[in-house]
């Protein structure tokens, strides 16, 4: 067939050829909108990742390069070896027999880097699993069993109500009973905050990962899961009056031996909530021990290998997926947040040897 045989469209008059640039107009306004709404501007009532952050470091303080959240803390180094328990729910490479190098973190939850080790009663465990295959797996656990809210508004309400009163720099009571009054979802983290106490070891705590995910295993087949790393590292001793007395103790352990926990991954049962994190689980559910944790080196985070990594709890490797608890994207998007703008930050600050902050791959 040649050119001359092809009938072709007869020419646009005037009006097509406005209609067809209204048409390319209004998708153009589409873009924009969207784009407008995802980044608050239409909508400045609307809760976005950098409202959230911005609420912690009122409540904070603004301390250039530390995380907005977590800020003090301590890198760990190590290896998780698999016993291949996991492998009948994910095909996670992880989960395969098998050791895989792992960076980690501890922290004090708390925007504020200076804080004493005893202003708070949790402690977290941050990891990434490098994998052979180049994929990571990323998770941030807190050493208790609920989270006190359900969703990310109630989260921001929180922060809030915890914002210090001038007069005294400590959060007003009124307000945060006002509060906890209208989440009674709350009920649960407020009756173990009644009876926990600053742990004096990052090494004896377990850690929980709160929210709720999928593993997916070689049929296809989805397991709604949460986990939590067990410590089999004995008691702690009370921190005496050392204001940073968790990264020594962490040290002297080390010094001795590795530390380890076990990763013990906990099943649903049909009907458990994989959306709230404020409730627990009944304790009858299925466990898994999927192998141990081993950390055998501490670093100061200034220049350690945790630094620059920001542990998004939605990197994940094929065979686990992310639930639908609304808190898990909120996070994502705060953790983004918070690491553009320390890592912005660290150019700027005396005698810091800023390496490459570009995030790192999947």
């Amino acid at each position: 067939m040649n050119e001359s045989s092809v009938s072709r469209p007869p020419p646009l008059g005037a009006g097509g050829v406005l209609l067809r640039l209204a048409l390319i107009g209004i998708i153009l306004l589409l873009i924009v909108l969207a784009f407008g709404y995802v980044g608050g501007w239409l909508a400045p009532k609307r809760l976005t990742a950098q409202r959230m952050v911005n609420q912690l470091q009122a409540d904070n303080g603004v301390f250039p390069g530390y995380r907005r959240n977590h800020a003090k803390g301590v890198c760990v180094t190590g290896y998780f070896d698999s016993n291949g328990q996991a492998q009948a729910y994910s095909v996670a490479q992880v989960f395969a027999p098998g050791r895989t190098p792992v960076v980690g973190r501890f922290a004090v939850p708390s925007g504020n880097p200076y804080a004493p080790d005893s202003s708070v009663p949790i402690r977290s465990m941050a990891i990434r699993f490098s994998e052979a295959n180049g994929q990571q797996w990323r998770t941030g656990m807190n050493a208790m069993p609920v989270f006190p809210v359900t969703t990310p508004q109630a989260f921001y309400e929180l922060l809030q109500a915890q914002h210090p009163d001038p007069t005294t720099g400590k959060p007003d009571p009124a307000k945060l009973g006002a509060f906890f009054g209208a989440h009674p979802e709350a009920g649960p983290f407020l009756a173990w905050v009644k009876t926990a106490k600053p742990s004096a070891s990052y090494a004896t705590e377990s850690y929980w990962s709160l929210n709720a995910f999928v593993l997916v295993d070689a049929q296809g087949n989805k397991h709604a899961v949460r986990w939590r790393m067990v410590s089999e590292n004995g008691e702690s001793t009370p921190g005496g009056s050392d204001p940073n007395y968790l990264d020594a103790d962490l040290a002297q352990r080390l010094a001795q031996g590795p530390q380890r926990w076990h990763l013990v991954i906990t099943l649903a049962n049909p009907g458990d909530p994989t959306n709230d994190a404020t409730k627990a689980w009944p304790a009858d559910r299925r466990d898994v021990d999927a192998g141990t944790l081993v950390l055998t080196a501490s670093e100061p985070q200034a220049n350690g290998p945790c630094r620059d990594i920001n542990y998004d709890p939605l990197v994940l490797p094929d065979g686990i997926e992310a639930s639908d608890d609304p808190l898990l994207p909120a996070r994502s998007a705060a953790y983004a947040t918070s690491y553009l703008r320390r890592t912005s930050e660290e150019a700027h600050l005396p005698g810091t040897a800023v390496a490459d902050t570009k995030p790192e791959a999947k």
